[in-house]
């Protein structure tokens, strides 16, 4: 039975260890802020911190979080960068239907913490693997703007 630090709490889970963190956290744990989207790792959101690095959990086993710590939507508000991200989101009304916007969250405040002041070209990489289907890419980038001014 492997045990998870999961925002910040040893958790012991009975998975298989090459369950995908993904099922791990949502099915077992009950943190559902991690969203399922395509499987195989394209869409983003299901992304989640493993060790400060933005993974994603569809594809990534428990195995792989051994002696790690990972870090969900559920938490990431607990980080001052983190809290900016959210505060911007909220600030400009970034979501529309909401379903990708944790892994857009987690994969802006990763963005942040590696480059506090990115170019355009910066984000445009950090979130070129995140799929919004209801285009807010406009939203997104001027909310990680307003996160990096503050």
């Amino acid at each position: 039975m492997p045990t998870l630090n999961i925002n910040g709490t040893d958790t012991a889970l009975d998975v298989p260890d090459d369950m995908p963190i993904l099922w791990a956290l949502r099915d077992v744990a009950g943190l559902t802020g991690t969203k399922f989207g395509c499987g195989v790792a394209l869409c983003g959101a299901c992304t989640v911190h493993l060790d400060g690095q933005p993974v994603r959990a569809c594809v990534t086993p428990v195995s792989a979080a051994a002696g790690k710590k990972i870090v969900t939507i559920e938490a990431i508000g607990r980080d001052s960068v983190g809290a900016k991200v959210q505060d911007a989101w909220r600030q400009i009304d970034v979501v529309q239907c909401g379903y990708c916007q944790s892994g857009q969250i987690m994969a802006a405040t990763a963005l942040l913490r590696a480059t506090p002041k990115p170019t355009d070209a910066d984000i445009d990489n950090a979130m070129s693997g995140n799929i919004c289907r209801c285009g807010t890419y406009g939203r997104i980038r001027a909310a990680i703007k307003i996160a990096a001014a503050k």
